[in-house]
């Protein structure tokens, strides 16, 4: 591992999914959230870039929610993450789901020096605010992904509405999400992603939110509000 990539992992960030990594795949679990979230998530990327027979790369996997629904698609998926209990759950799931998924151990930015404009598409989703540095991983995204490629962001914004909603009531009201899940302190506002796209080449095309119904407990696209969570669509300038 390269010193910069060494220097953008938290180890307690790796801790808290690899203690949970044995439920990932259970949708009244811990990560039921991500479960309801999921199709929304691969509905974007497939809108906004038909992933069928496209190189696909899944930064942050975790247990492989997204990377199975990108391969159902007819996408060639690889995984990244750098826990490696997640990544043991994700290879298993996939055998099971008779998936062809590449999982790799291995930081964003360690993996763009070998594999620099492989991929077609790339997805980060609900990782940037889990790493110490999002600009070094955003960097090494934009190198993975071919010139004229397409990149997807997702994370939550910072603000007191998605404190409350995203800490208070997800973590403490609803216990949609284990306590200590997020740190209000690493939510990022979409002006602030944007910033660190526009240094890293990439153009930012679509930002859209991602709300939640209580009442039938399901997210939705919300074109109108990107006030709490949120996801963003981007391409890698030609040169």
């Amino acid at each position: 591992m390269s010193d910069s990539s060494a220097q953008n992992v938290d180890p307690q960030e790796i801790r808290k999914f690899e203690r949970m990594a044995s439920r990932w795949w259970d949708p009244e679990g811990e990560f039921k959230p991500l479960h309801q979230m999921n199709p929304v998530r691969a509905n974007y990327v497939d809108a906004g870039s038909p992933v069928a027979g496209r190189r696909i790369i899944d930064i942050g996997c975790g247990g492989g929610l997204l990377s199975e629904a990108l391969a159902q698609r007819g996408a060639k998926v690889c995984g990244l993450d750098m826990g490696g209990a997640p990544l043991e759950v994700a290879r298993l799931h996939a055998l099971e789901s008779q998936l062809d998924i590449n999982y790799q151990q291995c930081s964003a930015e360690d993996f763009a020096e070998q594999h620099a404009e492989q991929f077609d598409v790339l997805t980060c989703m609900e990782m940037l605010e889990h790493v110490p540095d999002p600009l070094s991983t955003i960097k090494a995204c934009s190198a993975l992904v071919k010139p004229g490629g397409y990149l997807y962001f997702s994370t939550i914004n910072r603000n007191p509405k998605a404190y409350a909603f995203a800490i208070l009531g997800a973590e403490y009201m609803l216990k949609l999400l284990p306590k200590g899940t997020h740190e209000y302190s690493k939510f990022i506002q979409p002006a602030e992603l944007c910033c660190w796209l526009r240094q890293a080449g990439l153009c930012v095309e679509d930002i859209s939110g991602i709300s939640y119904r209580a009442l039938s407990q399901s997210f939705y696209l919300n074109a109108e509000d990107s006030s709490v969570n949120y996801v963003l669509r981007a391409r890698k300038e030609t040169y």
